[in-house]
Protein backbone atom coordinates (compact mmCIF):
# COMPACT_ATOMS: atom_id res chain seq x y z
CA UNK A 1 0.00 0.00 0.00
CA UNK A 2 1.28 3.46 -0.81
CA UNK A 3 1.24 5.40 2.77
CA UNK A 4 1.47 8.51 4.47
CA UNK A 5 1.87 9.14 7.69
CA UNK A 6 2.45 12.48 9.98
CA UNK A 7 3.31 13.09 13.79
CA UNK A 8 3.34 16.11 16.14
CA UNK A 9 5.80 15.24 19.22
CA UNK A 10 9.51 14.01 19.49
CA UNK A 11 8.25 10.98 21.35
CA UNK A 12 5.43 10.61 18.27
CA UNK A 13 8.42 10.85 15.48
CA UNK A 14 10.17 7.78 17.66
CA UNK A 15 6.82 5.69 17.03
CA UNK A 16 6.60 6.75 13.41
CA UNK A 17 10.35 6.11 12.21
CA UNK A 18 9.61 2.31 14.49
CA UNK A 19 6.29 2.21 12.19
CA UNK A 20 7.88 3.50 9.30
CA UNK A 21 10.36 0.95 9.17
CA UNK A 22 8.27 -2.06 10.20
CA UNK A 23 5.82 -1.22 7.43
CA UNK A 24 8.20 -0.71 4.41
CA UNK A 25 9.86 -4.20 5.68
CA UNK A 26 6.30 -5.72 4.88
CA UNK A 27 6.29 -4.33 1.46
CA UNK A 28 4.52 -1.19 1.80
CA UNK A 29 5.83 2.60 0.50
CA UNK A 30 5.76 5.14 3.24
CA UNK A 31 6.30 9.05 3.48
CA UNK A 32 6.23 10.30 6.93
CA UNK A 33 5.82 14.07 8.17
CA UNK A 34 6.25 16.24 10.61
CA UNK A 35 3.64 18.93 12.06
CA UNK A 36 5.36 21.05 14.96
CA UNK A 37 7.72 23.83 15.59
CA UNK A 38 10.07 21.26 17.56
CA UNK A 39 10.73 19.38 14.75
CA UNK A 40 13.13 20.08 12.39
CA UNK A 41 11.32 19.98 8.32
CA UNK A 42 8.16 20.59 10.09
CA UNK A 43 5.64 20.88 6.77
CA UNK A 44 4.30 24.63 7.11
CA UNK A 45 0.23 23.75 5.42
CA UNK A 46 -1.71 22.75 7.93
CA UNK A 47 -2.62 19.32 9.08
CA UNK A 48 -6.20 19.49 7.28
CA UNK A 49 -4.27 20.67 4.09
CA UNK A 50 -1.64 17.82 4.19
CA UNK A 51 -4.46 15.43 4.48
CA UNK A 52 -6.47 17.29 1.78
CA UNK A 53 -3.19 16.56 -0.77
CA UNK A 54 -2.78 13.13 0.28
CA UNK A 55 -6.44 11.83 0.47
CA UNK A 56 -6.90 10.89 -3.03
CA UNK A 57 -3.57 10.18 -3.52
CA UNK A 58 -2.72 7.45 -1.10
CA UNK A 59 -3.83 4.49 -0.19
CA UNK A 60 -3.85 4.72 3.27
CA UNK A 61 -3.23 7.91 6.19
CA UNK A 62 -1.56 7.21 9.45
CA UNK A 63 -1.58 9.83 12.16
CA UNK A 64 0.47 9.05 15.52
CA UNK A 65 -1.14 11.63 17.99
CA UNK A 66 -4.62 11.76 19.19
CA UNK A 67 -7.46 11.40 17.54
CA UNK A 68 -9.23 14.52 17.28
CA UNK A 69 -6.94 15.57 15.46
CA UNK A 70 -7.13 12.75 12.93
CA UNK A 71 -11.17 13.40 12.80
CA UNK A 72 -10.82 17.27 12.24
CA UNK A 73 -8.28 16.63 9.76
CA UNK A 74 -10.32 14.23 7.40
CA UNK A 75 -13.75 15.31 8.19
CA UNK A 76 -14.25 17.49 5.04
CA UNK A 77 -13.10 14.92 2.71
CA UNK A 78 -14.62 11.69 3.79
CA UNK A 79 -17.18 11.13 0.49
CA UNK A 80 -17.43 7.24 0.12
CA UNK A 81 -16.17 4.06 1.47
CA UNK A 82 -15.83 3.02 -1.83
CA UNK A 83 -13.05 5.65 -2.53
CA UNK A 84 -11.70 6.58 1.13
CA UNK A 85 -8.80 5.57 1.95
CA UNK A 86 -7.65 3.23 5.34
CA UNK A 87 -7.30 5.95 8.45
CA UNK A 88 -5.58 4.72 11.24
CA UNK A 89 -4.81 6.41 14.51
CA UNK A 90 -1.70 5.77 16.85
CA UNK A 91 -1.48 7.14 19.81
CA UNK A 92 2.16 8.68 19.96
CA UNK A 93 3.94 6.09 22.61
CA UNK A 94 2.55 3.20 20.08
CA UNK A 95 0.32 1.55 22.20
CA UNK A 96 -2.85 1.67 20.27
CA UNK A 97 -3.52 1.28 16.70
CA UNK A 98 -6.94 2.55 15.94
CA UNK A 99 -8.79 1.39 12.90
CA UNK A 100 -10.56 5.01 12.19
CA UNK A 101 -12.29 5.25 8.31
CA UNK A 102 -12.56 2.90 5.75
CA UNK A 103 -12.05 -0.51 7.52
CA UNK A 104 -13.32 -2.91 5.02
CA UNK A 105 -12.66 -1.35 1.63
CA UNK A 106 -10.32 0.71 2.45
CA UNK A 107 -8.27 -2.15 4.06
CA UNK A 108 -7.49 0.15 7.10
CA UNK A 109 -8.73 -2.97 9.27
CA UNK A 110 -6.26 -5.36 7.99
CA UNK A 111 -3.70 -2.30 8.17
CA UNK A 112 -4.04 -1.81 11.83
CA UNK A 113 -3.44 -5.27 12.96
CA UNK A 114 0.06 -5.20 10.59
CA UNK A 115 1.13 -2.03 12.38
CA UNK A 116 -0.32 -3.31 15.71
CA UNK A 117 1.99 -6.55 15.39
CA UNK A 118 4.96 -4.17 14.20
CA UNK A 119 4.83 -1.87 17.21
CA UNK A 120 4.00 -4.36 19.82
CA UNK A 121 0.72 -2.79 19.75
CA UNK A 122 -3.36 -3.64 21.06
CA UNK A 123 -5.59 -3.02 17.35
CA UNK A 124 -8.82 -1.10 17.86
CA UNK A 125 -11.38 -2.50 15.11
CA UNK A 126 -14.86 -1.58 16.29
CA UNK A 127 -16.27 -3.22 12.44
CA UNK A 128 -19.30 -5.29 13.56
CA UNK A 129 -18.56 -7.90 11.46
CA UNK A 130 -15.48 -8.11 12.33
CA UNK A 131 -15.86 -8.55 16.58
CA UNK A 132 -18.52 -10.77 15.81
CA UNK A 133 -16.55 -12.75 13.12
CA UNK A 134 -19.01 -12.65 10.60
CA UNK A 135 -18.83 -12.95 6.96
CA UNK A 136 -18.45 -9.63 5.42
CA UNK A 137 -19.50 -9.05 2.40
CA UNK A 138 -17.29 -5.89 1.26
CA UNK A 139 -14.37 -7.99 2.65
CA UNK A 140 -14.86 -10.58 0.78
CA UNK A 141 -15.80 -8.42 -2.88
CA UNK A 142 -12.09 -6.48 -1.81
CA UNK A 143 -10.47 -9.80 -1.13
CA UNK A 144 -11.31 -11.58 -4.69
CA UNK A 145 -10.66 -8.43 -6.60
CA UNK A 146 -14.30 -7.57 -7.24
CA UNK A 147 -16.30 -4.19 -7.39
CA UNK A 148 -19.54 -4.10 -4.83
CA UNK A 149 -23.40 -3.08 -6.68
CA UNK A 150 -25.52 -1.38 -4.34
CA UNK A 151 -24.10 -1.06 -0.47
CA UNK A 152 -27.43 -0.16 0.38
CA UNK A 153 -28.34 -3.76 -0.27
CA UNK A 154 -24.49 -5.17 1.26
CA UNK A 155 -26.05 -3.46 4.54
CA UNK A 156 -28.69 -5.57 4.60
CA UNK A 157 -26.61 -8.40 4.40
CA UNK A 158 -24.12 -7.61 6.83
CA UNK A 159 -27.26 -6.41 8.96
CA UNK A 160 -29.04 -9.86 8.91
CA UNK A 161 -26.16 -11.97 9.31
CA UNK A 162 -25.39 -9.74 12.45
CA UNK A 163 -29.09 -11.17 13.59
CA UNK A 164 -28.42 -14.44 12.86
CA UNK A 165 -30.32 -15.05 9.83
CA UNK A 166 -29.30 -16.78 6.49
CA UNK A 167 -28.60 -14.73 2.91
CA UNK A 168 -28.85 -16.30 -0.31
CA UNK A 169 -25.58 -16.85 -1.89
CA UNK A 170 -25.45 -17.74 -6.09
CA UNK A 171 -22.46 -17.64 -8.14
CA UNK A 172 -21.90 -17.72 -12.12
CA UNK A 173 -18.77 -18.87 -11.08
CA UNK A 174 -17.07 -21.75 -9.66
CA UNK A 175 -15.32 -20.98 -6.26
CA UNK A 176 -12.78 -23.00 -3.81
CA UNK A 177 -13.15 -23.01 0.37
CA UNK A 178 -16.23 -23.60 2.19
CA UNK A 179 -19.14 -21.39 2.17
CA UNK A 180 -19.28 -19.15 5.09
CA UNK A 181 -21.26 -19.86 7.98
CA UNK A 182 -24.64 -17.86 7.01
CA UNK A 183 -24.88 -18.08 3.56
CA UNK A 184 -26.83 -20.69 2.06
CA UNK A 185 -25.80 -21.96 -1.55
CA UNK A 186 -28.72 -20.85 -4.30
CA UNK A 187 -29.85 -21.21 -8.01
CA UNK A 188 -30.02 -18.16 -10.26
CA UNK A 189 -33.69 -17.80 -9.23
CA UNK A 190 -32.48 -17.55 -5.28
CA UNK A 191 -33.95 -21.04 -4.24
CA UNK A 192 -31.71 -22.99 -2.04
CA UNK A 193 -31.70 -26.85 -2.71
CA UNK A 194 -34.14 -27.62 0.24
CA UNK A 195 -36.73 -25.27 -1.88
CA UNK A 196 -36.36 -22.19 -0.23
CA UNK A 197 -36.47 -18.67 -1.59
CA UNK A 198 -34.32 -16.23 0.07
CA UNK A 199 -35.27 -12.35 -0.08
CA UNK A 200 -31.89 -11.44 0.77
CA UNK A 201 -28.43 -12.17 -1.05
CA UNK A 202 -25.52 -12.03 -3.21
CA UNK A 203 -24.73 -12.52 -6.48
CA UNK A 204 -21.24 -13.12 -8.03
CA UNK A 205 -22.05 -11.79 -12.03
CA UNK A 206 -20.62 -10.12 -14.68
CA UNK A 207 -24.27 -9.66 -15.86
CA UNK A 208 -25.89 -6.12 -14.99
CA UNK A 209 -29.26 -8.11 -14.90
CA UNK A 210 -28.58 -11.03 -12.58
CA UNK A 211 -31.01 -10.37 -9.21
CA UNK A 212 -31.68 -13.90 -7.89
CA UNK A 213 -33.01 -11.99 -4.53
CA UNK A 214 -35.21 -9.19 -3.68
CA UNK A 215 -33.02 -7.37 -2.58
CA UNK A 216 -29.20 -8.51 -4.35
CA UNK A 217 -25.78 -7.22 -3.68
CA UNK A 218 -23.83 -8.46 -6.64
CA UNK A 219 -20.05 -9.10 -6.64
CA UNK A 220 -19.01 -8.05 -9.89
CA UNK A 221 -14.85 -9.46 -10.69
CA UNK A 222 -13.32 -7.93 -13.96
CA UNK A 223 -13.80 -11.15 -15.86
CA UNK A 224 -14.48 -9.54 -19.12
CA UNK A 225 -12.52 -8.50 -22.46
CA UNK A 226 -14.19 -6.58 -25.29
CA UNK A 227 -12.82 -7.25 -28.47
CA UNK A 228 -13.02 -4.67 -30.84
CA UNK A 229 -12.64 -3.90 -34.52
CA UNK A 230 -12.85 -0.50 -36.59
CA UNK A 231 -12.78 0.97 -39.39
CA UNK A 232 -9.46 3.14 -39.61
CA UNK A 233 -9.64 7.06 -38.02
CA UNK A 234 -13.58 5.65 -36.80
CA UNK A 235 -14.13 8.75 -34.29
CA UNK A 236 -13.61 8.07 -30.45
CA UNK A 237 -17.54 9.44 -29.68
CA UNK A 238 -18.51 6.52 -32.07
CA UNK A 239 -16.35 3.75 -30.68
CA UNK A 240 -17.60 4.49 -27.38
CA UNK A 241 -21.03 4.33 -28.04
CA UNK A 242 -20.79 0.97 -29.62
CA UNK A 243 -18.88 -0.61 -26.80
CA UNK A 244 -21.66 1.01 -24.94
CA UNK A 245 -24.23 -0.65 -26.94
CA UNK A 246 -22.74 -4.46 -27.15
CA UNK A 247 -22.57 -4.29 -23.33
CA UNK A 248 -25.96 -3.18 -22.82
CA UNK A 249 -27.08 -6.12 -25.48
CA UNK A 250 -24.95 -8.14 -23.73
CA UNK A 251 -26.61 -7.22 -20.26
CA UNK A 252 -22.78 -7.03 -18.93
CA UNK A 253 -22.02 -4.66 -16.23
CA UNK A 254 -19.39 -1.68 -17.28
CA UNK A 255 -17.49 -3.21 -14.24
CA UNK A 256 -16.82 -6.32 -15.29
CA UNK A 257 -14.45 -5.41 -17.95
CA UNK A 258 -10.79 -5.69 -17.40
CA UNK A 259 -9.28 -5.00 -20.41
CA UNK A 260 -9.87 -4.08 -24.49
CA UNK A 261 -8.56 -5.81 -27.44
CA UNK A 262 -7.71 -5.97 -30.86
CA UNK A 263 -5.58 -6.99 -33.60
CA UNK A 264 -2.13 -5.54 -33.74
CA UNK A 265 -2.59 -2.90 -37.16
CA UNK A 266 -4.92 -0.99 -34.33
CA UNK A 267 -2.52 -0.72 -31.69
CA UNK A 268 -2.34 3.03 -33.00
CA UNK A 269 -6.23 3.54 -33.30
CA UNK A 270 -7.11 6.52 -31.32
CA UNK A 271 -10.28 6.12 -31.07
CA UNK A 272 -9.71 2.59 -28.95
CA UNK A 273 -6.96 4.15 -27.15
CA UNK A 274 -9.32 7.12 -25.98
CA UNK A 275 -11.81 4.38 -25.05
CA UNK A 276 -9.49 2.88 -23.06
CA UNK A 277 -7.96 5.79 -21.35
CA UNK A 278 -11.68 7.00 -20.38
CA UNK A 279 -12.74 3.69 -19.28
CA UNK A 280 -9.39 3.41 -17.46
CA UNK A 281 -8.57 -0.47 -18.91
CA UNK A 282 -5.37 -1.94 -20.70
CA UNK A 283 -5.64 -1.97 -24.20
CA UNK A 284 -3.81 -5.47 -25.68
CA UNK A 285 -3.16 -6.21 -29.41
CA UNK A 286 -2.16 -9.35 -30.49
CA UNK A 287 -0.68 -10.48 -33.82
CA UNK A 288 -2.08 -11.88 -36.98
CA UNK A 289 -0.85 -15.26 -36.03
CA UNK A 290 -1.78 -15.28 -32.52
CA UNK A 291 -5.02 -14.81 -33.22
CA UNK A 292 -5.11 -17.41 -35.85
CA UNK A 293 -4.25 -19.72 -33.26
CA UNK A 294 -6.70 -18.83 -30.89
CA UNK A 295 -9.45 -21.58 -30.57
CA UNK A 296 -13.42 -21.46 -31.03
CA UNK A 297 -15.90 -21.28 -33.27
CA UNK A 298 -16.07 -17.22 -34.89
CA UNK A 299 -17.98 -15.40 -37.34
CA UNK A 300 -16.36 -15.44 -40.75
CA UNK A 301 -15.89 -12.12 -42.85
CA UNK A 302 -14.28 -12.77 -46.33
CA UNK A 303 -13.74 -8.62 -46.18
CA UNK A 304 -11.80 -8.63 -42.42
CA UNK A 305 -10.06 -11.02 -44.13
CA UNK A 306 -8.66 -9.57 -46.93
CA UNK A 307 -7.72 -6.46 -44.87
CA UNK A 308 -6.00 -7.77 -41.71
CA UNK A 309 -5.35 -11.55 -42.75
CA UNK A 310 -7.64 -12.67 -39.79
CA UNK A 311 -11.55 -13.91 -40.63
CA UNK A 312 -12.61 -12.73 -37.13
CA UNK A 313 -11.10 -9.22 -35.69
CA UNK A 314 -13.50 -8.63 -32.43
CA UNK A 315 -14.16 -12.63 -31.52
CA UNK A 316 -11.14 -13.36 -31.68
CA UNK A 317 -9.29 -10.82 -29.80
CA UNK A 318 -11.87 -11.38 -26.80
CA UNK A 319 -11.68 -14.76 -26.59
CA UNK A 320 -7.62 -14.07 -26.73
CA UNK A 321 -7.69 -11.19 -24.33
CA UNK A 322 -9.56 -13.42 -21.57
CA UNK A 323 -7.14 -15.71 -21.84
CA UNK A 324 -8.91 -18.59 -23.90
CA UNK A 325 -11.87 -17.55 -22.56
CA UNK A 326 -15.62 -18.42 -23.54
CA UNK A 327 -17.57 -16.13 -25.97
CA UNK A 328 -20.48 -14.52 -24.12
CA UNK A 329 -21.59 -12.18 -27.30
CA UNK A 330 -20.67 -12.81 -30.85
CA UNK A 331 -19.98 -10.22 -33.58
CA UNK A 332 -22.10 -7.17 -33.78
CA UNK A 333 -21.24 -4.49 -36.34
CA UNK A 334 -22.73 -1.12 -36.64
CA UNK A 335 -21.32 1.97 -37.77
CA UNK A 336 -17.94 0.86 -38.77
CA UNK A 337 -17.34 -1.07 -35.63
CA UNK A 338 -17.14 -4.12 -34.44
CA UNK A 339 -17.54 -5.88 -31.36
CA UNK A 340 -17.64 -9.49 -29.10
CA UNK A 341 -17.23 -10.22 -24.99
CA UNK A 342 -15.85 -12.71 -23.70
CA UNK A 343 -15.37 -14.00 -20.57
CA UNK A 344 -11.95 -15.99 -18.98
CA UNK A 345 -11.69 -18.81 -16.33
CA UNK A 346 -12.44 -17.24 -13.12
CA UNK A 347 -13.31 -18.80 -9.73
CA UNK A 348 -14.18 -17.47 -6.27
CA UNK A 349 -11.95 -17.78 -3.53
CA UNK A 350 -13.16 -18.37 0.67
CA UNK A 351 -10.48 -18.24 2.95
Amino acid sequence: MKLSMICFSLTGLHTAGRLKEGLEHRGHSVILAKKSKYLEDSVKESTASWTGSRFSLDDGILFVGACGIAVRSIASYVASKKSDPAVLVIDECGKFVISLLSGHLGGANELALEAAEVLDAQPVVTTATDLHERFAVDVFAKKNGCEIFSMKAAKEVSAALLAGETVGFYSEFPWKGKLPEGLAECDEVGRSAEGKSHRLGIAVTVHSSCRPFASTVQVIPPAVTIGMGCRKGKEASGIRTAAEDCLRRAEVSRYALERIASIDLKREEEGLLALAEKWELPFVTFTEKELLETEGEFTPSSFVQSVTGVDNVCERSAVAGAGQGSLLEKKYGAGGVTTALAVRKWEVRFE
